[in-house]
């Protein structure tokens, strides 16, 4: 399991419970998030690192592959593994995770994360993230909290790389069977853009949750880890 920018391994904790009685869960703290060391400058961050830092981390665990899920910028990830490395993956769950961040509005919020800080802008922008019913409830405050402490500027670093990539026309390229879940009312990202989803993916199983904000993993765990096991079901890889 791998989660989205900003986020860390823990935000995926509500999940394990009702998947651990089937499968062995791993969650992974991306490079420079959670417990993983923030990059130096002169290192290279591109999309081929993450990945091979996914690949490191399965070999090192013994696994030969695996169904994996992929929140935001982790499902950007997984999308890659798929396609670079589709022995390695078995089934492919996609959480509010677009082929790609370019043409959104990200680069528009390093300026405000430079004029208020990280966890202010996130609270001025909590609209894109959770429903108004959520906004200042304990659940969105402690997501403040937690984001709020990344490094700010290699969360710029990686929000300016991520901004500049798009790959919808690679779709094809992922043989696994491939869940989809779209926040309906999602604001990252432009409207249409998750068609290239609905068109070029191969064994692609698109469910979107109508009315529902990015934050889906956040606030609607329940319901996402059903779905999930209802496509695992669906898809029981052998191995």
């Amino acid at each position: 399991m791998l989660h989205g920018a900003m986020a860390n391994a823990q935000r995926f904790r509500p999940w394990v419970p009702a998947l651990c009685r089937d499968y062995r869960v791993v969650r992974m703290d991306m490079r420079g998030h959670g417990q993983s060391e923030v990059p130096a400058q002169s290192q290279t961050l591109n999309m081929s690192t993450l990945v091979d830092d996914v690949i490191a981390l399965l070999d090192h665990l013994g696994v030969e592959a695996t169904h994996f899920v992929g929140n935001s910028a982790g499902g950007y990830v997984g999308q890659h593994l798929a396609m670079q490395h589709p022995s390695r993956i078995k089934t492919l769950a996609l959480f509010g995770s677009a082929p790609g961040l370019r043409n959104s509005q990200a680069l528009t919020w390093l300026p405000m994360v430079e004029k208020f800080g990280l966890r202010q802008f996130l609270a001025n922008t909590i609209d894109d993230r959770f429903p108004p019913h959520l906004h200042g409830t304990p659940q969105a405050e402690e997501f403040l909290d937690a984001l709020g402490r990344n490094d700010i500027p290699f969360i710029a670093r990686f929000i300016e790389y991520m901004a500049t990539q798009e790959w919808g026309d690679q779709l094809h390229k992922i043989q696994c069977p491939t869940l989809v879940v779209v926040p309906g009312a999602g604001r990252i990202g432009a409207a249409d853009v998750y068609q290239p989803m609905r068109t070029n993916l191969r064994q692609g199983e698109v469910l979107v949750y109508e009315g529902e904000r990015h934050s889906i993993c956040e606030y609607l765990a329940d319901r996402c880890v059903a779905d999930l096991r209802s496509f695992l079901a669906r898809h029981p890889c052998k191995g």
